[in-house]
């Protein structure tokens, strides 16, 4: 990857009239006046007649001296996106036989056995050079590689560049594959969590001890309220003094701090005042006992927390000032990962993965927390609602991978996932929220972090209200998203609440989440907030290179042709993850895509009037400085897959993609 530019020249004043709001100002001179949407191929047929009829209303003209009616406006998602369907069985060589060893199924195995029927099948190479066998002197997938042309020679046997080979064999590149025995364990439910159990259930005996010492409390001060206002009633005005002063030393005396995870400080062991509470001596001497035994029980609970809590000496992270790259479910894969790596990135993260989907076994889910060797703080993001299931999937993860640290998704806004109590619906569980977060600090020996938004409901924050109980029951770092599950992506993320919930977490660490595009950004929000730093998501989709101008300071106006190699990168890094067969180029093509509807919204530095660009301002078509940087602008998916054609052939016939944007399906 070549190396960065010289910084641009930064434009404080704009050359021409102002923008709108909401509109980046874009050069005068490289506006697209006359751009007329037309509609994408690759559209699923109904969504294309749908989207047909919008295109031909444009070109209604006047009639009889009436307005044209306007063209319908496409906005919102399309949510039921087709789903990329794996190869036929039929046409997919055996894998067994493909590794050259003997298939356990035989004739009953549902893949091809013939080579030559296969080569027959298979359509033409999509290059001559194969990434894996470059990189590592061999290629696994023999002549299923829609590369094979570079590693098969001309008695179809798949060669092997033994000095690179022996040079790279040790090199491990991809770590955390989930061992087969422990999956045959996970699939048979025969897998040992009894650890697990009895942390958890440990847990849950202790909350419920403590919950019935406070019910006990809240009794007997409403007991001791009551008392005070009989003898009010009985005593007139005289007695209600006094006894306003004795009710008072009563509250006094049941007032005890119930923070579970500090020394219980109470005015218990003081003596009382000679004539305070005196409604009668033996049920005083009777009160003073059964507070004695609830300070007791209350102190027993608390040890016992914190016996639980240093069960295991817990690996320390230094998160001061770190840049996180954010988990993204989708396109944070782990080729993505790495070239934000590259570019800076000090923590990473998987993707969310469903805790039950990993209690099952299941191959897809268990993928998501493989981890590059490039990746040096990595973390494993869960999503469930249980803290059974939470705590065993800490066992399993802490006992079969290599993590540097476990964070627990609390923010995603998904109606699937928050209908089940999951993800940002935990905000709006305390109860369980803390059984989950305490079992799971008590198992594990790394950190624990938690990722939130400012709450359930739109200008109803509650963040502030479980920031201290996190840091108490023992989580390492949180990392707070300026907005909240109601409102999505409808305003800008509240950094002004951030900074606020920054000085309630102190001393734990709170990163900072939302609208960070630029390194002015990203130096005004750790100045003006005092966060421990920041979580970098959509800007890191938009230009990962981001990483690269905080840590330097500047501008980067990177050329179409660098932003081409960084493409290239990816799909070489996608062919070496997913593989370099049809399959593993369908995948690789169908995420690069993916990241593309985020790339294009990216605005070169050059063609800016005043910098930086802001995440919420949208520009007006517009031409590049190349016919490249043209194409990388459009908002048209047809656009996106002829990129994806430049790197990775042609689409094969009947190709389907469907952007996640109705707007994108114009170009």
């Amino acid at each position: 990857m070549a190396d960065p530019p010289e910084a641009a020249e930064v434009l404080t004043e704009p050359a021409a009239a102002v923008m709108p709001p909401g509109h980046a100002p874009i050069k005068p001179e490289f506006i697209d006046h006359t751009h007329k949407p037309k509609l994408a191929e690759h559209l699923p047929k109904d969504i294309s007649d749908e989207l047909k009829q919008s295109c031909e209303d444009s070109d209604l003209k006047p009639v009889d001296g009436e307005p044209v009616p306007k063209r319908p406006r496409l906005k919102g998602r399309n949510k039921k996106r087709p789903i990329e369907k794996n190869p036929e069985t039929e046409t997919k060589f055996c894998p067994q036989k493909l590794a050259e060893k003997e298939c356990f199924f035989g004739d009953r195995c549902r893949f091809m056995h013939n080579v030559d029927e296969y080569m027959a099948k298979k359509p033409p190479d999509l290059g001559d050079t194969c990434y894996v066998y470059d990189t590592y002197g061999y290629c696994p997938y023999s002549f299923a590689c829609r590369f094979a042309s570079k590693h098969i020679d001309a008695d179809g046997k798949n060669m092997k560049n033994e000095e690179l080979y022996e040079r790279m064999k040790d090199k491990k590149g991809i770590l955390n594959i989930l061992d087969k025995d422990v999956q045959k364990k996970l699939w048979k439910k025969k897998y040992d969590f009894s650890l697990a159990d009895s942390v958890w259930k440990s847990v849950k005996k202790v909350q419920e001890e403590i919950e019935a010492v406070m019910k006990l409390r809240r009794d007997k001060n409403q007991l001791c309220v009551n008392k005070s206002l009989d003898v009010t009633e009985a005593g007139g005005n005289s007695i209600k003094q006094t006894s306003d002063v004795q009710g008072s030393a009563c509250c006094d005396q049941l007032d005890v701090n119930i923070d579970t995870t500090s020394e219980i400080h109470s005015k218990d062991s003081q003596s009382p005042n000679k004539g305070d509470c005196q409604i009668g001596s033996a049920a005083g001497s009777h009160d003073i006992c059964v507070e004695e035994d609830h300070n007791n029980s209350l102190k027993l609970c608390t040890n016992m927390f914190k016996d639980l809590n240093r069960s295991k000496e817990k690996k320390k992270i230094d998160f001061h000032d770190k840049l996180y790259l954010a988990p993204l479910t989708t396109v944070g894969n782990l080729p993505f990962r790495r070239i934000c790596k590259r570019f800076g990135a000090d923590v990473t993260c998987s993707e969310m993965a469903l805790c039950t989907n990993l209690l099952q076994g299941k191959q897809a889910e268990w993928a998501l927390l493989k981890r590059h060797e490039s990746e040096d703080i990595f973390g494993a993001q869960l999503c469930g609602s249980f803290p059974d299931t939470m705590t065993k999937c800490a066992q399993v993860i802490t006992s079969s991978v290599d993590v540097d640290f476990i964070d627990v998704n609390c923010g995603c806004p998904i109606d699937l996932i928050f209908k089940k109590g999951e993800g940002s619906a935990l905000m709006g569980r305390p109860g369980r929220f803390q059984t989950i977060v305490r079992s799971m600090t008590s198992l594990m020996d790394i950190p624990l972090t938690v990722k939130l938004r400012t709450g359930i409901y739109e200008d109803k924050n509650i963040a502030h209200t479980l920031l201290p109980r996190l840091r108490d029951w023992g989580v390492s770092m949180v990392t707070l998203h300026g907005r909240s599950r109601e409102q999505r992506y409808t305003r800008l993320a509240d950094w002004q609440y951030i900074g606020e919930c920054a000085k309630i977490a102190s001393p734990m660490p709170l990163f900072g989440n939302g609208d960070i595009l630029s390194f002015e950004d990203y130096l005004q929000h750790r100045k003006e907030t005092g966060v421990m730093g920041a979580m970098i998501a959509r800007g890191a989709l938009i230009k990962p290179w981001l990483f690269t101008e905080i840590k330097e300071q500047r501008h980067w106006d990177i050329s179409a042709t660098e932003r081409l190699d960084i493409l290239r990168d990816f799909t070489n890094f996608g062919l070496e993850h997913w593989g370099s067969d049809q399959q593993g180029v369908t995948i690789t093509r169908r995420f690069l895509l993916e990241w593309l509807s985020f790339l294009y919204r990216y605005i070169p530095v050059g063609l800016l009037e005043k910098l930086p660009q802001r995440i919420n301002e949208k520009p007006p078509y517009y031409f590049g400085r190349s016919d490249l940087e043209t194409m990388m602008a459009s908002p048209s998916c047809a656009d996106w897959v002829k990129i994806s054609e430049m790197l990775l052939g042609p689409v094969p016939d009947g190709f389907i993609f469907l952007p996640k944007h109705k707007a994108n399906a114009y170009k």
